[in-house]
């Protein structure tokens, strides 16, 4: 069982109304209800304040919240796009009809919700200003309160602003890349981890920064996406390196393209290219580098070797020890 609640609050009756956060909200219930390849992901509910006639109160987004994080399922998400607010006793996430910030839900009753629930994954996702505070206490901020299993990822520092760009928040576009694939490791998987480590890596110093808090013990996929190679030619890996720093020998009977071709050099041998057809592909995943070549052509014409790189014996060892 894996359920999301995504919200989008344009429409605020007695603050200023925002723009973006129905696109948002529909980008995220998108990417996350189905994984790359058509399979079912996550069962979403969405709530959308898109005007006067739809708001989403506050009464029914505390409802909903509870709602989300009551339960024994696998992983329970939470996302949100809106207004935000700071003040001395905490942060607050704005509803529809409120009149002031912290009318709004607190951050702190939100964490509670998760931290109680019997869900094995609890993630919230906020795209909110200054929702940087969340999982903190007012009282020390650099102290974080998660329970084992709670993972929380926000646009912005407790004392920033989450920005928009070009209709949609610049947050939720890069949280959305990397769902699509920008943050998928080489057997497919989204992490938490790895789409903080995305949205960090594409935001400059000047820009907001993004801020993630986790408390677990081993990540939990978000998405499944096309790995950038196959299963089982990233299980091969140990055929061609069966120990740690060993080096494969190549030869020009590997490389089936050449111009010019000398009597004297070995012809192709489809045994051998097909091998090095994998090797390429590894190379292009950082898997492999060549040994004293600048490239693995010039590996394989030269008589020379190709190696695992730190990323490569990470893997070789994944598979050693049948964890892929």
């Amino acid at each position: 069982m894996r359920k999301a609640l995504v919200v989008g609050i344009n429409c605020y009756m007695h603050i200023s109304p925002l723009y973006g956060c129905v696109n948002d909200a529909h980008s995220v219930k998108s990417v996350l209800e189905r994984n790359s390849d058509g399979t079912v992901n996550f069962g979403v509910k969405l709530l959308s304040g898109t005007g006067p006639a739809a708001q989403v109160l506050r009464s029914d987004l505390k409802e909903h919240i509870q709602d989300l994080f009551s339960g024994d399922g696998e992983t329970a998400l939470f996302y949100f796009s809106g207004h935000g607010h700071i003040e001395a006793t905490g942060g607050y996430l704005v509803s529809s009809d409120a009149k002031a910030g912290d009318e709004g839900i607190p951050l702190g009753d939100i964490l509670t919700f998760a931290n109680q629930s019997a869900a094995r994954n609890r993630i919230i996702v906020l795209d909110s200003c200054h929702s940087g505070i969340a999982g903190s206490r007012p009282s020390a901020p650099a102290s974080a309160e998660l329970k084992e299993g709670t993972t929380i990822l926000t646009a912005s520092t407790a004392d920033q602003y989450a920005t928009e760009k070009n209709g949609a928040g610049v947050f939720t576009t890069l949280f959305v890349d990397a769902l699509n694939g920008a943050a998928g490791n080489l057997v497919g998987e989204v992490t938490p981890g790895s789409v903080y480590a995305h949205i960090d890596q594409s935001l400059g110093p000047w820009d907001q920064r993004p801020v993630f808090k986790t408390n677990v013990k081993s990540f939990v996929s978000l998405r499944k996406v096309q790995p950038p190679i196959s299963l089982l030619e990233l299980q091969r890996i140990t055929e061609f390196f069966p120990s740690s720093g060993f080096e494969f020998r190549l030869d020009p009977s590997f490389e089936p393209e050449r111009e010019n071709q000398n009597p004297a050099i070995p012809s192709p041998n489809p045994v051998n290219t097909a091998k090095f057809a994998i090797l390429q592909k590894y190379n292009r995943v950082n898997l492999v580098v060549p040994v004293d070549a600048p490239h693995m052509w010039h590996a394989a014409m030269g008589s020379k070797a190709c190696k695992l790189t730190v990323l490569g014996e990470h893997y070789r060892r994944l598979v050693e020890q049948g964890r892929i």
